[in-house]
């Protein structure tokens, strides 16, 4: 009975997914219900979460009943599955290392942030911010995570600003580019020069603090450096999860030539010559 462990392991691994997925498929559910009340982050979030939770939902099933009650088919369909998954999987760690490969902040003399601009990043990643509908998403969903809330409270002269570390998004969105050399108030409040600029983030900045910098190029570009970054920590978590996906996928395999063993020799009610 030695041979009978793949198809228990199967089933105790599915079994585990299947009680991941229902959180997963709670929350887009959850979160689904409360649109009226939700962010644009939130809202974001709703499809994914619900798709995530069905497909491996369905999935845990056909393997667990696939590889527990010995349906030959069943266990065929998630093998497939699992091999397209892999496939996936695959290529999209290739792609997230491609697209993420170029383009990094500019470190400036004096300052303990980085300036970032969008044209030193990947075409890809450009055209995903430029486009105006997922740009006015993206927006929105900075405004009501209010990314520069912590520095609209600070009080702080400006030595001490200029010394002070900026994540990507707090660095594009929530100050002006440090060439507009405009006159520092507080880390969000600046006045302007009476001059001509060369750089359009320096007249689409504005104090308001709904608006400040959503609209510059450097947001979009900071928005994309963090991007960069959560890119290249999932991709590496991919990996992982790929080696994870092709032990499970092999020990499917097993199970599966399990399956039809027992159907050539009658199931394994009938025993085994």
């Amino acid at each position: 009975m030695a041979f009978r462990l793949s198809n228990n392991l199967v089933g105790i691994l599915n079994f585990l997914t299947f009680l991941l997925s229902i959180p997963i498929l709670a929350g887009g559910i959850w979160l689904k219900t409360h649109a009226t009340k939700a962010t644009e982050c939130e809202k974001f979030l709703q499809d994914p979460l619900i798709a995530i939770g069905v497909f491996l939902l369905l999935v845990s099933l056909a393997g667990l009943i696939g590889a527990c009650c010995r349906v030959t088919w069943l266990l065929w369909v998630y093998l497939f599955v699992m091999f397209v998954l892999i496939l996936v999987l695959f290529c999209f760690t290739i792609f997230a290392f491609v697209v993420t490969n170029k383009g990094a902040g500019e470190a400036v003399s004096g300052r303990g942030y980085k300036e970032y601009r969008l044209g030193d990043y990947s075409n890809w990643l450009q055209n995903r911010v430029n486009s105006t509908k997922n740009w006015n998403k993206l927006r929105s969903c900075l405004v009501d995570s209010k990314v520069c809330k912590s520095l609209e409270e600070k009080t702080e002269s400006y030595q001490q600003f200029y010394t002070d570390y900026l994540s990507p998004i707090q660095s594009g969105c929530c100050k002006p580019p440090s060439e507009c050399n405009f006159t520092y108030v507080s880390p969000t409040q600046w006045t302007k020069n009476e001059t001509e600029y060369t750089n359009t983030d320096c007249n689409t900045w504005d104090n308001n603090n709904s608006t400040l910098c959503y609209n510059c190029q450097s947001c979009k570009a900071g928005v994309v450096a963090n991007l960069k970054s959560d890119w290249k920590k999932v991709a590496v978590l991919n990996i992982i999860f790929l080696v994870f996906i092709v032990i499970v996928y092999s020990v499917g395999c097993c199970a599966f030539r399990n399956n039809r063993r027992d159907n050539s020799y009658g199931g394994w009610k009938g025993g085994y010559p």
